[in-house]
């Protein structure tokens, strides 16, 4: 197949997984079109909501219609990094045998993720950049695709462990999810307090995944386009040339290198989601909030103001 009809094939596919979310899901377009960008892009994404949003039901939903295993990790302060990577124990023959761990599937939903102490997080987070797990020596490729969901609650802050800036660097994506409109929260309501039940018919392989996430690297991008996005990374950055008063005023550091090639990245997927052969400055735009809000850091006097992250991010647009 052509790369043309590969994305032509892309356009269907997505808009038939979208319907298929939808028998179980009701709203939160937004947020599962963010999500379905960042594993068709190879990335991971950071999903902050207060609970009851049914976050791990629309994972799970999507994790179904993609075809793909699917595993849920609770994050509590006493889980230790062999509880989620796996341990070697002795088997009868007194050989060690290695009994892997819930991190080992195509899709993780890390539930939570701010409620485990620092050497877990770490752990999980060298899976989610080295696609692999070293334990006792030897090293455990993980299954391809691989994608993870991380959860944050921001209510709560007593006895949780926040992600340092570095780690949160390494999510492409930090979505916010809202609660349902009224009319939204009358249909989930009637559709979990009844006796019927969807099902969910899976629409893709792991293979045609992997195949659409090369086609997504191969789609051709404009020097223009480039310079744009490393343009509007660069005007977060306080001490940059090109940074204006409003951000010195208000941020107190920027956005790195990764934020730059996570937005050509995105804009890819985003420009290929919607049939197009190239992406424009309007798809670096249209996934600029997303890819920045959780790599700039504001300072106390943002806070005194109310002023948000993306109302920093939609003024350097």
């Amino acid at each position: 197949m052509s790369d043309v009809a590969a994305i032509h094939n892309l356009v269907e596919k997505r808009t038939a997984l979208k319907k298929e979310i939808a028998k179980i899901i009701v709203g939160q377009d937004a947020v599962i079109d963010q999500i379905v960008l960042v594993i068709f892009s190879g990335g991971h994404a950071l999903l902050v909501g207060v609970p009851g949003l049914a976050k791990t039901l629309m994972v799970n939903t999507l994790a179904q219609a993609l075809g793909l295993d699917f595993k849920r990790i609770q994050f509590t302060p006493d889980l230790m990094p062999s509880d989620i990577l796996g341990s070697e124990i002795l088997d009868e023959n007194r050989q060690f045998k290695f009994i892997k761990g819930p991190v080992f599937s195509n899709i993780i939903l890390a539930d939570e993720i701010n409620r485990t102490p620092p050497k877990t997080q770490a752990a999980l987070l060298e899976a989610m950049q080295e696609r692999a797990v070293t334990i006792a020596g030897h090293q455990y490729q993980l299954g391809l695709p691989y994608f993870v969901l991380a959860t944050q609650n921001p209510i709560e802050q007593e006895g949780t462990y926040p992600l340092p800036e570095a780690q949160l660097d390494r999510f492409m994506f930090a979505i916010k999810l809202e609660y349902p409109t009224f009319e939204e929260e009358v249909q989930v309501v009637k559709q979990t307090t009844s006796d019927v039940k969807s099902v969910i018919e899976p629409l893709f392989s792991a293979q045609e995944i992997i195949d659409f996430q090369h086609l997504i690297r191969r789609i051709p991008i404009a020097d223009n386009v480039i310079e744009y996005a490393v343009a509007l990374v660069a005007k977060t950055r306080p001490d940059n040339s090109l940074t204006t008063d409003f951000v010195k005023n208000y941020l107190d550091w920027g956005a790195g290198p990764r934020a730059s090639q996570n937005l050509v990245l995105a804009a890819k997927a985003h420009a290929a989601f919607n049939g197009k052969f190239s992406p424009d400055i309007e798809d670096v735009k249209a996934v600029a909030i997303g890819i920045l809000r959780h790599r700039i850091i504001k300072n106390y006097k943002a806070d005194a103001e109310g002023i948000t992250e993306e109302m920093i991010i939609t003024k350097l647009l």
